[in-house]
């Protein structure tokens, strides 16, 4: 038999916040300056250009902060993914490739189960394999909204202000509907070689 070693996890939460309050309440200003949009649920075989929105499957407004306007941010939060797939997931060749998302859920806001990475694999080069989603807000800001994997079967604790959990994009997740206030985070996504 062939065992994975001792130390794997495809879930792993920084030990303290990555990001300082006045860092993530620069994201939060930043993230309100770009264009918002309504958040998308992949549509044909996955494909961004083909995305539709589904209301059903997820509420909530986003924006995309491009690399140039934080690039100290992208930097930190890279080192972070680099040291958690060292200590925790072994992948290969993992890198930042993506921008990251600004991601606003509202009252009654919520994401439906799913996962990141594409089935297709041919719609994915670089592949993703490694998902982030970091605090932004205070947590007396909302309730509801919890991050919820279905391999654990229940509601992953809550998060610190400036605080990431890394996870394998293959594994189905969910954000739980908000039911007070506003819940703000960053999303990115880091990918590699295709997985052997």
């Amino acid at each position: 038999m062939i065992y994975e070693p001792v130390w794997k996890s495809f879930i792993a939460t920084t030990t303290k916040p990555i990001l300082t309050v006045p860092e993530c309440e620069n994201i939060i200003k930043l993230g309100h300056e770009q264009p918002p949009q309504q958040a998308k649920v992949g549509g044909e075989k996955g494909s961004i250009e083909k995305s539709s929105v589904g209301k059903k499957y997820r509420t909530s407004v986003i924006s995309w902060i491009p690399f140039k306007v934080m690039p100290d941010m992208y930097k930190l939060i890279e080192v972070s993914m680099l040291q958690a797939n060292r200590n925790h997931f072994g992948f290969e060749g993992m890198h930042l490739g993506e921008i990251a998302q600004f991601t606003e859920y509202r009252k009654g806001g919520f994401y439906e189960w799913h996962m990141d990475n594409d089935i297709f694999g041919a719609h994915e080069p670089p592949v993703r394999k490694i998902s982030m989603t970091l605090l932004l807000s205070n947590r007396s800001d909302y309730e509801g909204g919890e991050l919820e994997f279905l391999t654990q079967g229940n509601k992953f604790p809550h998060l610190q202000q400036g605080q990431a959990v890394f996870f394998a994009s293959f594994i189905r997740h969910r954000i739980a509907k908000v039911t007070r206030g506003v819940r703000r985070s960053l999303v990115m996504w880091f990918g590699g070689p295709p997985f052997k």
